[in-house]
């Protein structure tokens, strides 16, 4: 089955409501797909803004790449890198960007892609399969005190030090862990206690792709570029999975909303005004979570581009 057919794209409407804004029927406006993933979003924004409209997409796995060239439409194109490219874009060029920091179904259940420990695959892991090195080729040259570091930040792991000495003393006498089910068995041979229904290896897969994708450093650099890209009224639409990107998230829209106010100055000197608006926050219903599990942990935060000058 295509992937395009098999994927859900997570809080569809409201990611591209969000998305949109007022600008849909805006004449020449421009939209910023910072993940084309399968190209759920994509789609359904190129159905509802006006012929003038452009759509540009990015996404670090050439598979996605290849699938958004099969779009017929002269409105999109789709660029092969990270969203945090968008920093090359014109000052107060874009009327609206999304970030959909989730994985895609084809990217999971491929088991050749090393991102699951579900089905045996080599241990990849990586978005952009052609360049950078794998995740087995970053165990085997690491050492345990930069794995634990890894596992701790990234996967939230309280387990992180035995897994991390695991791994370590492993690579050392038997060389590189070349697949996913042999690093999950190494996982569980030292986490004997989980949540319910989670896998021992859950946090650590989520580390080790994040930081071999760069995927947080990635996001801090996209959201500062947005607030020099999107044009006043412009909007901000981040839909993140996991903690980590929620907080960063959460926490660069409140820095860069909140008023200040200087007491040192006068009165009417002493209110400033930054460059975003908070719009609010989603999460999918009852009905999308039944319907597609994967949406559970999903969160939508919104945000607006106003002028320097504070007004609306």
């Amino acid at each position: 089955m295509p992937a395009e057919r098999s994927h859900q794209s997570v809080m569809l409407a409201e990611s591209v409501d969000a998305w949109l804004g007022e600008a849909g029927q805006k004449v020449g406006a421009l939209f910023v797909d910072g993940t084309f993933g399968c190209g759920g979003h994509t789609r359904e924004l190129l159905r509802r803004v006006g012929p003038d409209a452009r759509v540009l997409a990015f996404d670090k796995d050439p598979h996605a790449v290849a699938q958004a060239m099969q779009i017929g439409d002269s409105r999109f194109s789709i660029s092969h890198g990270s969203f945090c490219q968008i920093e090359g874009l014109p000052a107060s060029s874009v009327d609206g960007v999304l970030l959909d920091l989730g994985m895609s179904s084809a990217q999971v259940d491929d088991p050749s892609r090393g991102f699951s420990f579900l089905r045996d695959g080599p241990l990849d892991g990586r978005m952009d399969c052609t360049s950078g090195p794998t995740v087995a080729q970053w165990l085997v040259q690491a050492d345990a005190q930069e794995i634990e570091e890894v596992i701790h930040d990234y996967g939230e792991e309280r387990f992180a030090r035995p897994i991390a000495k695991a791994i370590a003393t492993h690579c050392r006498a038997q060389g590189e862990i070349r697949s996913t089910l042999e690093l999950a068995r190494i996982v569980a041979g030292v986490v004997r206690t989980r949540e319910r229904g989670q896998n021992p290896a859950t946090r650590t897969f989520q580390a080790f792709r994040i930081h071999i994708n760069r995927e947080l450093e990635d996001l801090r650099n996209a959201l500062d570029a947005t607030l020099r890209v999107l044009r006043p009224g412009g909007r901000l639409a981040v839909l993140s999975f996991h903690s980590l990107e929620d907080r960063i998230v959460k926490r660069f829209i409140a820095r860069h909303s909140r008023e200040e106010v200087d007491p040192r100055l006068p009165p009417v000197l002493a209110r400033v005004v930054l460059p975003l608006r908070q719009l609010g926050r989603m999460r999918p219903s009852p009905q999308e979570v039944a319907g597609n599990p994967r949406a559970r942990s999903a969160m939508l935060r919104v945000a607006q581009r106003i002028p320097e000058s504070g007004k609306k």
